[in-house]
C-alpha cells in the first residue's frame, strides 16, 4: 500500500464569540439544551402514585399539580409552594414516558423556569388548571 505524506494546512478563520455578536448570541440562546447538563421539565397536573402510595408535598401537603425536573438520570418533584425533592422511584425512562408534547420552551436557568411556570412558591396552596 502506498503512503502519502501530503499534509494540508488551513488558515484559521477568525472566530467570533457569541457575546461579541448579538446575532450569534441570539442563536446560541435559542438552541435547545443538550448535553449532560441539560435540565428538562414537565408539568403533571394530576395526582401521582408511586408504588400505590400518593405523592404528598412534605411542606404544604399538596397532592397534585407537580413539576417533574429531570437532570441526568435523576428526577425531582417540585410543588407550587417551592418545595423540591429527589424522587428515586421515578426513573428517566418514566420521565420520558410522561412527555406528551415534544415542543419545548427554553429557559436560561431552572429558577427562571420555576418562576415562569408558577412553581416558585408564589402559588403555594393553589391548584392551577
Amino acid at each position: 500500500m502506498t503512503r502519502t505524506d501530503e499534509r494540508t494546512t488551513s488558515t484559521p478563520s477568525p472566530t467570533t464569540t457569541p457575546a461579541a455578536d448579538p446575532l450569534l448570541q441570539l442563536e446560541y440562546d435559542s438552541r435547545p439544551p443538550s448535553g449532560p447538563d441539560a435540565v428538562r421539565l414537565v408539568r403533571c397536573p394530576t395526582e401521582l402514585a408511586l408504588r400505590g402510595m400518593p405523592v404528598i408535598c412534605p411542606k404544604c401537603r399538596a397532592c397534585r399539580d407537580w413539576l417533574l425536573i429531570n437532570h441526568r438520570r435523576h428526577v425531582w418533584i417540585g410543588c407550587r409552594c417551592g418545595e423540591e425533592w429527589l424522587e428515586p422511584e421515578i426513573t428517566r425512562r418514566d420521565f420520558d414516558a410522561m412527555i406528551a408534547d415534544p415542543s419545548w420552551t427554553h429557559y436560561r436557568t431552572l429558577d427562571e423556569a420555576c418562576t415562569a411556570l408558577g412553581f416558585d412558591g408564589l402559588f403555594a396552596g393553589l391548584y392551577l388548571e
